[in-house]
Parts: C-alpha cells; sequence; structure tokens
C-alpha cells in the first residue's frame, strides 16, 4: 500500500504540467536500530526526519535529530535509491550533531527515487559504522491527498480540453 502511494506521488509528480505552480513535498523518516538492523547486536538510538521537496527547483529540505546512539556519531546521510531493509550509496550529506537542518538542490532522477519512497536517513556511529538508526523516507498522508486532488483535477481540465 505505501509503495503505492509513493509511486503514485512519484507519478503525479511527473505528470504536472510545466506551468503549474511550485509545490511543497512535505516527507518524513522515523529512525530506529530494527530498520538498520543493529538492535539485536546493541543499536539503541531513534529519530526522526521532517523533509521537504519544492518540485519546481527540486530544493530538498531537511530537519533531522536523534538520540541514544550507542556510540558517538559521526556520519549522516541520505542513501538511495533502495527498498526498506536494503542498502544503497550516498545521495546527500546530513551533517553531524543532531539535530541537523540542511537544504541541497537535487537532480530530478534523484527527486523521483526520493518520491518513489526510495530513499532512507541513515546515522552512522562508531559503534555501528555501517549505520545504527535507519528511516525510510516517506510522502505525509496530506501530501498524497494533494497531489490525489491534483491528479483529479488535471484529469478533469484535460477531459474538457483546457490542459
Amino acid at each position: 500500500m505505501l509503495r503505492s502511494a509513493c509511486l503514485t506521488l512519484a507519478l503525479a509528480a511527473l505528470l504536472l504540467p510545466a506551468t503549474a505552480h511550485a509545490l511543497i513535498i512535505n516527507l518524513s523518516a522515523s529512525m530506529d536500530c530494527a530498520q538498520a538492523g543493529t538492535c539485536g547486536a546493541g543499536g539503541t538510538g531513534t529519530g526522526t526526519a521532517t523533509i521537504t521537496l519544492d518540485d519546481q527547483t527540486n530544493l530538498l529540505g531537511w530537519n533531522v535529530s536523534w538520540s541514544g546512539l550507542s556510540g558517538a556519531d559521526f556520519l549522516a546521510h541520505f542513501h538511495g535509491p533502495a527498498l526498506p531493509g536494503q542498502p544503497a550509496g550516498v545521495q546527500v550529506g546530513i551533517g553531524i550533531p543532531s539535530p541537523r537542518i540542511g537544504s541541497a538542490i537535487i537532480s530530478a532522477s534523484q527527486a523521483a527515487d526520493l518520491l518513489a519512497g526510495l530513499w532512507y536517513v541513515n546515522i552512522h556511529s562508531t559503534t555501528f559504522q555501517g549505520g545504527e538508526i535507519r528511516g525510510q523516507v516517506v510522502p505525509e498522508p496530506a501530501t498524497l491527498l494533494l497531489i490525489g486532488a491534483g491528479l483529479v483535477g488535471l484529469a478533469a481540465a484535460r477531459r474538457q480540453g483546457i490542459g
């Protein structure tokens, strides 16, 4: 269900007409050791991320915080493209320490992967250098409703010969 919603969001972003006004897409991630696979090995941290994407400029914005790691944090990144539980390369650095607020321009293909739910946040600690906590980035439900309403309006306009 979530993957289907993410793919619908990505498709909607690609189908919107170029003359459309900028849409700020809200995404989030909830990070824990279970998603990173480190809980059984002693991973202890948790974290959250609120993320935005401007669909016209591909400006990615983030506010990421974490705590309770079993070792000192030393790296934090967005990784992708990957489904939950799969590894992937670094896409954008977040920086340390927690909390981190930042932004970066990403490519159109990176934006498509992000909107398809194929990016995750990974916080690396000295104890778990491959990543102690991880969280898949997903669209916020309100954003999915907004995109869905926009697609219905776009379809209606095209049927009437307006779009």
